[in-house]
């Protein structure tokens, strides 16, 4: 497969994330190695880059695509939730920046046999890391009415989906819901005709939804981006593009709780918890694609860029 993913808000990401020259660098989400090569480029022949990726594929692509970087580049195979652990047991902390590329890849979503696309007939699969045990197909099959229900109401923000849940339930009583396009069609036949001739693919935050929970991603990303904050070095930087409000609102709320963690009355005169800020946020608003970027990638047009930066250990009173 010719694995091609165009970086999204390159620009910015080097500009705010390239701090210094050298050092330890991180991409958690390496993907094709856009974002990697751009990093390397800017950040000089003395550093060294960390890149992970859960989908070995993608991993693969990258280690093609930054052959020339080969001495700078340590592949990791794994889901970003463990870089803290991984880094640490290796001998690799703390580093001096890190960056998170969220969401499906345009490659995942263009390669119908990964099941991610609602505009192809696959497999129902949707697993980022191939070695995962649970797939699309196998939470359709086997979550309640209830549960599949909450899914599509909380990861995709779909209004219909108490009425797409129970056409779920009822049809894989009759046949087992193996591929995307036979869901595709339980999606369509459970939204009102009316709902579907506005708007996005019926069947777009459904998949969005499924995707979401087969491989975890709002569950693991708190955690991940507090212990990537936690193995920064001091002035270190934090860089996360998000693709959609759900995880936009997870980085955001993070953010904020990092850079403000008084817990005390907002009605004392001082602070008296004791707690101290470990983060300065540097994109008070998130950071936009222009509207050149979004016409020559429209897969960019959701993406926000928040960026912060560790805070020194005797300025935490002063955030």
């Amino acid at each position: 497969m010719d694995y091609q993913h165009v970086p999204v808000l390159a620009q910015k990401v080097v500009e705010l994330l390239c701090w210094r020259q050298g050092g330890v660098f991180v991409d958690a989400t390496v993907g094709g190695g856009g974002h990697a090569r751009l990093l390397l480029e800017a950040l000089g022949a003395e550093t060294k880059l960390i890149a992970f990726d859960q989908d070995p594929t993608a991993l693969d692509a990258a280690s093609k695509a930054l052959q020339d970087k080969a001495d700078q580049v340590t592949f990791i195979h794994s889901n970003f939730v463990h870089i803290s652990s991984i880094l640490t047991e290796r001998g690799l902390v703390p580093i001096d920046g890190v960056l998170f590329d969220l969401g499906v890849s345009s490659p995942q979503l263009d390669v119908a046999e990964r099941g991610f696309s609602y505009r192809h007939d696959a497999p129902l699969d949707m697993r980022m890391d191939p070695d995962s045990p649970v797939t699309a197909a196998h939470l359709v099959a086997t979550l309640s009415e209830g549960e599949l229900a909450k899914v599509i109401f909380d990861y995709g923000e779909e209004r219909w989906a108490k009425r797409i849940a129970n056409f779920i339930v009822q049809e894989r009583i009759q046949s087992p819901i193996r591929t995307t396009g036979h869901l595709v069609d339980i999606i369509k036949a459970a939204i009102p005709a009316g709902a579907r001739r506005e708007g996005p693919h019926p069947a777009r935050r459904t998949f969005q939804a499924l995707r979401i929970a087969v491989n975890r991603e709002l569950e693991f990303l708190e955690k991940a981006l507090v212990d990537a904050v936690k193995i920064l070095v001091p002035r270190g930087r934090i860089a996360v593009i998000s693709f959609h409000s759900l995880e936009d609102r997870i980085v955001k709320k993070t953010f904020s709780k990092l850079a403000a963690p008084c817990r005390c009355p907002r009605d004392l005169p001082v602070c008296v918890c004791g707690e101290q800020a470990e983060i300065e946020i540097l994109t008070r608003r998130p950071i936009v694609p222009a509207a050149t970027e979004t016409a020559q990638n429209p897969r960019a047009r959701s993406a926000k860029l928040r960026v912060a930066q560790k805070v020194l250990p005797d300025e935490g009173d002063e955030y």
